[in-house]
């Protein structure tokens, strides 16, 4: 992992879904609001997370989404 220091990820879709994570880069709330705190190795690890995340929500099923009553 570099040690430089990766851009922010916010691609200006900025809401939150049902599960607490933005809709454009799937950071959570204390994610989004501590990046310019983080170190770099902290902000790359953020990165790798919405990646998996990224790639975990295009794995599951659209009948497995939990619906919102």
């Amino acid at each position: 992992m570099s040690t430089r220091e990766p851009s922010s990820p916010c691609i200006n879709i900025c809401s939150l879904d049902e599960q607490g994570l933005c809709r454009g880069c799937l950071r959570s709330l204390s994610e989004i609001s501590g990046w310019i705190r983080m170190s770099p190795e902290q902000k790359w690890g953020v990165i790798l997370a919405t990646e998996a995340r990224r790639l975990s929500r295009r794995a599951a099923p659209a009948n497995c989404q939990q619906e919102i009553k």
